[in-house]
């Protein structure tokens, strides 16, 4: 039995956020917006000219973008060419080609271009090439004579095609060329000889090209070979000699190099793609190819040898990978070497590509375009695809080489900007919109969503959300508590909430709260956790007899409310129960157990939540043979112990064990497991060393470094397993030094001026020797200051009297009695921070509204921060109201600005308050020395929506209203604003306002009739405006009808008028009428003679000519020349009782050579026409009315 092992969380655990950390923001697509290309063709885009163009650009926006497109830089007008037609609500181009024209024609650099109001996003300039097969030259090729032991190059020379085609060699019989390290095809297609043997000429050699589009193969003619030799092949006393070379009496030659030729090369390959270094070397016998790096090693994480190693090719280059190569070709005469000089340069690639930026009124941002490649690549900035320079001036825009800088953004700042980034190799183009928009948080996924988790998961819940200035989000459980942050709940920069352990305590209800400046937003999620499904009786291994029943348990524990499904594998593939196996709730019966039913089962428990397996294994034995003697039908037993264990054959990292088995008990040992203990690390306790087959008594066993062994053996059979065995002497291997370093080596301080150094100790099995310690190595970064070292024997040193904050180089190599380790890596540390020494100067306020503010501050030289600069941190509290009488807490508040930023926005404040805020500096350590304390009034808002409004009806002709002041004024109240409408069902009346002022409190309502109830929305003013408003209804009355009955009555009423009934009767007269009519049409026109139709050829625009298909439907139930359709425009199908056997399908029916049917098909058809004949006749109603007459 064995359960696999699960992750920590379940497949339904981690719910994918929708705003991803690192994805651009998305504006909902009901908000306006400048386009966006979304799908488009590739740069180099190739075509198979047997089929239509397709240039894809699609793009969105709102509002839907329109589309134009530039062929070679200039205007490429659609309408202008009937072969040319744009895709409707798309800018995908389609060329025609079905009547006629060449593709060639079309062929160029085109660009689409996406435009709507707010601006003109552009696509890559995507060059259309037409693919292109061309045939190969007919030629006569002479034999190639060559002498036994020379080199020979076949050159291919395909035709150049588009793409290139894929090259291989076959002979004239189509049968594949072997090819090995004597004989290979290169990289250019030609097939090398190293040198030639006199087999060589038993086949003839042809090139063939396969060409991708046209899916079509093209042979060069075969080059036979001649081969001159000093002796025949078929000389059997010279074929198998051992020396086959100086038995042929082929001289034997050192090695020289085919391809590349000469001692040294260049090469040349831009980053991210493959560099193939091939090297093809002749000689007697055929040379060795070895690859090497000078000053370093090949990258084995992404080299690979090709083409028996004549080839070297090196996965995605970077950088790194430049340097000289060479490849050495030797054989028992020599050696040579070819250098290969390689550089690589790279096309452009992003660092930073820009994203889109959405800015509401006023405030600043940036566009970054930065990229790099070899040669450096340059940057051209446009916009809506037109270069900046010529754009319209901007006072609010500033251009910095690959930055481009908002200030104080207008709604006039909307636009799409292109950033162009080229070099000699290529070229990337980015769009990137700057949208300006004033809106307030809104949810952007379904409200009230309810999430499953299983308990002890992780898990993560999303609360995507929109506004304009981006708004903060914050948590909040079960409608109460202070913002979810820290300990088990940790809240990403996207705003989604991540719960590291699911307990039982955390079910409840989760509310998300955006809110910027213009308001706020919230969504819930209803989180149930469910007990995880676990099997707590798992099948066990069982060794059955075959005919026997075997019973496989498997019980399982899982939440109640969750469905459960039990299912079975065998092997690893899904169960077939059949007529032997019989599967419960909790277990699987095998009846009359098969050999065949022998293997692993597992039992697979899931709901739509999580899962749990457990595997069994099931071994069936065959049927014994009758006992033959008296010992045969003793029980069987456990084997005993293994005795006499003996060392021998004493190496320096192996040992040979051997030993004398014990009685078997009537039952064939399986296997034998060989154990160790050592007695310096866990003295006690042993350990499975390997495990060998039943019919071995004697193995080598490898050992480790500095080991004292003691080994034992247990023996196995189908019964069970021995007691162990008595244990070996002892044997200790020799030590060595090591062969690792200690791992996750970290240097930080724990006091301004101290660093320690810390790293995780290697385990025992890695010492490789007494004595194990550490030499610890440091020195200031970038400096040449001599390497402090010294010896340390536990996992941590600390370095004193440091500098506050500098880098530090660290090394730590493990060495023990017997020599260091390798050479360790260089790790970078820092030195301990000290609390930053200077504050912020020259921070401006500028009021932004009456909840708002920007700041503006001067940077901090870095030498005053001492440390990691984390962020610039506001320090503001509510001073005073200006209304004097309201009471207002002092309770300091905070706002970071995380990064080296010089602005920011403080928001979430009260209107019409005095205010005192204060900057500091934070680093790793704390806050730096406040700034000077500035102080600034918040102007007058619009107050909160008033408190407790209440509407209650006396009576039938009376409403009366009352409410309280709203709970923040924001400012001087001037008044309340109450709008009512009456309603009754979906009939509205008309709205009625009142203004009040600000000392009224209640207002009563006169009703104009009984039936109509009120919809009433109070607000309060101040000189900004109106707040936000409530609204309530007035009580229905319980005597009131509903419209439906209403509705109901009116029906009756009309029912029952004198006018209505007479209409109606009208009405049907004129039905009848006109059905009469119809009968008589149709009986006239249902008269025809079949044989007529039967014999009318097939007319030349028949849509079965056109396609090549023949219908072998029943024609008399197609619609006759001249015959009248049903009302409903449609022609009765009449039945038909034909089959494919009265066709000739089956029974005495052929086909001609031509495909036709012959046979019974002209009879059957004539025996048809006469049955439809009268079954036309006898399915008409009006004709069987006229027979009757």
């Amino acid at each position: 039995m064995a359960r696999p092992q699960h992750p920590p969380w379940g497949p339904a655990a981690v719910l994918v956020c929708l705003l991803g950390l690192g994805r651009a923001i998305e504006i909902p697509m009901d908000l306006s917006q400048p386009p966006t290309i979304t799908k488009q063709s590739v740069k180099d885009h190739i075509v198979d000219p047997r089929d239509n163009i397709l240039i894809e650009c699609e793009a969105k926006g709102n509002p839907a973008p329109t589309f134009h497109w530039t062929r070679n830089s200039r205007f490429f007008n659609v309408a202008k060419d009937p072969r040319v037609s744009m895709r409707r609500r798309s800018g995908t181009l389609v060329i025609d080609f079905r009547s006629g024209g060449r593709p060639e024609e079309y062929e160029g650099e085109y660009q689409c271009f996406a435009r709507n109001k707010f601006g003109t996003a552009l696509s890559n300039r995507i060059r259309l090439q037409v693919s292109k097969s061309p045939l190969w030259p007919k030629e006569n090729l002479d034999p190639v004579v060559v002498q036994e032991g020379a080199p020979l190059t076949l050159q291919c020379n395909p035709p150049p095609g588009l793409p290139s085609p894929v090259i291989f060699w076959m002979s004239s019989a189509m049968e594949p060329i072997a090819q090995d390290k004597r004989v290979s095809q290169g990289h250019n297609g030609d097939l090398y000889f190293s040198n030639v043997m006199a087999q060589d000429m038993q086949t003839d050699y042809s090139c063939n090209a396969r060409f991708h589009f046209t899916h079509t193969i093209q042979q060069k003619n075969p080059f036979t070979l001649k081969v001159l030799t000093n002796h025949p092949y078929n000389d059997s006393s010279l074929r198998n000699h051992p020396d086959m070379y100086s038995a042929r009496g082929v001289a034997e030659r050192t090695p020289s190099f085919m391809y590349p030729q000469g001692t040294a090369s260049s090469q040349m390959v831009l980053r991210g793609t493959d560099l193939l270094l091939e090297c093809i070397a002749s000689g007697v016998p055929t040379p060795d190819i070895a690859w090497y790096k000078k000053g370093g090693d090949l990258p084995s994480d992404k080299a690979k040898f090709e083409n028996f190693n004549k080839a070297l090719r090196i996965a995605s280059v970077s950088e790194e990978d430049s340097g000289e190569y060479f490849c050495l070709a030797s054989n028992k005469m020599g050696s040579t070497r070819h250098t290969i000089s390689v550089r690589v340069k790279a096309a452009p690639y992003w660092l930073d590509e820009p994203q889109n930026l959405i800015l509401a009124p006023g405030e600043d941002g940036r566009l970054v375009c930065r990229a790099s490649g070899n040669p450096k690549p340059t940057v051209q900035w446009m916009v809506n695809g037109e270069p900046l320079q010529s754009a319209p001036p901007n006072p609010n825009r500033e251009v910095a080489g690959d930055t481009i800088i908002f200030r104080d953004t207008q709604i006039s700042s909307r636009a799409v900007y292109q950033c162009n980034t080229s070099n000699e190799h290529g070229y990337l183009l980015a769009n990137a919109f700057v949208s300006v928009l004033d809106v307030p948080p809104r949810m952007l996924s379904p409200r009230n969503q309810l999430i499953r988790v299983i308990l002890y998961n992780r898990t993560r819940l999303d609360c995507p959300f929109f506004g304009s200035p981006i708004p903060t989000l914050r948590w909040f459980k079960n409608g109460q508590g202070s913002n979810l942050d820290g300990g088990n709940y940790h809240v990403y920069e996207n705003g989604s909430l991540e719960i590291r352990m699911i307990r039982k305590e955390d079910q409840g209800i989760y509310t998300c709260v955006a809110t910027n400046i213009l308001g706020k937003a919230e969504n819930q999620v209803r989180l149930e956790v469910k007990d995880p499904t676990r099997i707590f009786r798992m099948p066990e291994d069982q060794v059955v007899k075959r005919g026997t029943t075997v019973q496989l348990e498997c019980r399982v524990k899982h939440d109640p409310s969750l469905k459960l499904t039990v299912s079975w594998l065998k092997d690893d593939e899904p169960l077939y129960i059949g007529n032997r196996m019989k599967r419960e709730d909790d277990s699987l019966t095998i009846f009359g157990v098969a050999e065949r039913d022998q293997g692993s089962y597992t039992c697979f428990a899931s709901t739509e939540l999580d899962q749990d397996l457990a595997k069994a294994y099931l071994t069936v034995l065959a049927d014994q043979t009758t006992p033959t003697n008296r010992l045969a039908a003793l029980p069987k037993g456990r084997p005993d112990r293994p005795r006499d264990l003996e060392l021998t054959d004493l190496a320096e990292r192996s040992v040979r064990l051997t030993w004398i088995p014990g009685d078997d008990n009537n039952s064939p040992i399986t296997d034998y497991v060989v154990q160790f203990e050592e007695d310096q690390f866990q003295p006690g306790v042993w350990h499975d060393h390997s495990k060998f087959p039943g019919s071995v008594n004697s193995a080598v066993l490898q050992l480790s470094p500095y080991v004292n062994y003691q080994f034992r053996v247990i023996a196995v059979n189908e019964v069970g397993s021995s007691h162990p065995s008595l244990p070996s002497e002892r044997y200790r291997t020799s030590g060595a030094p090591p062969e690792s370093n200690p791992s996750d080596v970290k240097g930080e301080g724990t006091r301004k001026n101290n660093m320690e150094i810390t790293w995780t100790p290697m385990n025992a099995t890695s010492a490789f020797g007494p004595n194990l310690r550490y030499i610890v190595k440091w020195r200031r970064r970038e400096t040449r200051e001599t390497w402090n070292n010294v010896t340390v024997w536990g996992s941590r040193y600390v370095v004193g009297q440091t500098p506050v904050y500098v880098p530090y180089e660290i090394r730590v190599q493990a060495e023990n009695d017997f020599g260091k380790g390798p050479e360790p890596d260089t790790i970078i540390g820092y030195s301990g921070e000290d609390y930053p020494r200077a504050a912020p100067t020259d921070v401006k306020i500028r009021v932004l509204n009456s909840t708002a503010i920007g700041l503006q501050w001067n940077r901090v030289y870095s030498d005053t921060v001492q440390g990691q600069l984390r962020e610039y941190r506001a320090y503001y509290w509510r001073e005073s109201s200006l209304l004097k009488s309201l009471w207002v807490s002092q309770k300091r508040q905070q706002a970071s600005f995380p990064g080296d930023r010089l602005r920011g926005v403080v928001s979430r404040l009260f209107p019409y308050s005095n205010y005192k805020l204060e900057m500091v500096v934070v680093n790793g350590r704390g806050d730096g020395p406040r700034s000077e304390t500035k102080e600034f009034t918040t102007p007058e808002g619009v107050p909160s929506a008033p408190r407790r409004f209440r509407v209650r009806q006396p009576n039938p002709e009376v409403i009366n209203l009352e409410w309280d002041h709203p709970e923040h004024p924001n400012g001087i109240l001037i008044g309340y604003t109450l709008r009512y409408v009456p309603f009754n069902g979906t009939k509205v009346g008309k709205q009625i306002v009142e203004n009040f002022s600000p000392n009224q409190t209640k207002f009563t309502v006169q009703r104009a009739d009984p039936v109509s109830r009120y919809r009433f929305t109070l607000s309060a003013r101040t000189q900004v405006g109106s707040g936000e408003a409530v609204t309530e209804e007035s009580p229905a009355s319980p005597n009131e009808a509903t419209p439906t009955a209403a509705y109901t009555n009116n029906q009756a009423d009309i029912a029952t008028q004198g006018w209505f009934i007479g209409l109606m009767c009208a009405i049907a007269l004129l039905v009848l009428i006109l059905l009469i009519v119809c009968f008589i049409k149709r009986s006239r026109g249902g008269k025809y003679p079949v044989r007529e139709k039967k014999d009318l050829p097939l007319g030349p625009e028949d849509p079965k000519e056109e396609d090549g298909s023949f219908d072998y439907s029943d024609e008399d139930n197609k619609p006759l020349q001249g015959s009248q359709t049903s009302l409903d425009g449609t022609i009765k199908q009449q039945e038909s009782d034909d089959s494919l056997v009265d066709y000739g399908e089956g029974g005495e029916g052929q086909f001609n050579e031509d495909g036709s049917f012959i046979g019974q098909y002209t009879v059957r058809k004539d025996k048809d026409e006469t049955e439809g004949n009268e079954s036309s006749e006898a399915t008409s109603p009006v004709n069987a009315i006229y027979s009757l007459a």
